[in-house]
């Protein structure tokens, strides 16, 4: 089947199996706000024939179309940056690897052609084995041939900024641009990690509600050493989350909840005694992957963070 719509590349509008990409994928992201199977986004076709959007290579480019569809990052370990935290370029443009070395192979010369013509693509980014966040619309802005990439936008605010002028750019505008590519692409990216590896469930309490369910950085993301690394997250109800983030709940480094002194011996509702000081003793459920389980070391600093605060 997929041979014959490759085949009958008339009846193909790009713009329209773009869009009709964007829709399926909306719907999909959707219902597994964590992460996407390849199987799901692959259950994708137009005009009534299927048409794969996860293939084995990273830039995949459907015979019947003439640019670049999608990109895509694989999963790496736990305790591994994914490959975009490194290759970050200034005002937070992602650069994306050429297909080894050539500027001219097919599929560099297929993302090429969606720069040049202005082609939104969606980007998919592992977050376990066979599972990704989808991010799109996304777009190619820009290439360096003598680093062996492109650099990809992923917020529109990045499209209007020109590659070559954003050393001129005042701190604040950098500063904002390098916010955007946080909230569209570091965040939930690392949220989808943490609870993938965490089985989707709050480390203290086990709640399963996924809508309910966030990442929490154990050394801050605004501190030196707070990377998007699952083991330095927690997967905690929102709840949890923001005692975690306020200092009402601290956790040792042997994984055991505590309360502050302060808020253990104070008498409120039923919220306070069940959710937060019947926390105090707990021992976090981690993940059964040792090097997804939280960092010592991380666990160490920020519980000094908590002693100080009470």
């Amino acid at each position: 089947m997929a041979g014959i719509f490759e085949s009958r590349s008339d009846m193909l509008d790009d713009a329209q199996v773009r869009a009709a990409m964007f829709v399926h994928l909306e719907r999909v992201s959707a219902l597994h706000p964590e992460g996407v199977t390849s199987a799901e986004i692959n259950q994708f076709s137009v005009a009534g024939q299927p048409m794969k959007l996860v293939v084995q290579p990273g830039i995949w480019k459907p015979a019947a179309l003439e640019a670049a569809l999608t990109i895509r990052t694989t999963y790496t370990p736990p305790s591994q940056l994914p490959p975009y935290e490194d290759a970050i370029a200034p005002g937070g443009l992602v650069k994306y690897a050429y297909r080894g070395t050539d500027p001219n192979h097919s599929d560099n010369r297929a993302l090429r052609t969606a720069m040049q013509d202005e082609r939104p693509l969606a980007y998919f980014i592992g977050v376990a084995k066979g599972v990704y966040q989808a991010q799109f619309p996304v777009y190619v802005v820009a290439e360096q041939r003598e680093e062996l990439a492109f650099l990809i936008a992923v917020d529109e605010g990045q499209r209007l900024v020109d590659p070559d002028l954003v050393a001129s750019l005042t701190p604040d505008r950098r500063s904002y641009l390098e916010r955007l590519v946080r909230a569209r692409l570091h965040q939930p990216v690392f949220r989808a990690r943490v609870l993938q590896a965490y089985e989707k469930q709050c480390a203290m309490c086990r709640l399963q509600h996924t809508d309910l369910l966030d990442a929490a950085h154990i050394v801050r993301d605004s501190d030196e050493g707070g990377l998007p690394v699952v083991p330095n997250g927690l997967s905690l109800c929102k709840i949890h989350h923001a005692a975690y983030d306020r200092n009402i709940i601290g956790v040792r480094p042997d994984l055991i909840v505590q309360v502050r002194r302060d808020v253990l011996t104070e008498i409120d509702g039923p919220m306070l005694k069940h959710g937060i000081q019947a926390m105090h003793g707990v021992r976090l459920t981690v993940p059964s992957h040792r090097a997804a389980r939280p960092d010592a070391d991380r666990l160490d600093q920020r519980y000094d963070e908590f002693l100080a605060a009470g």
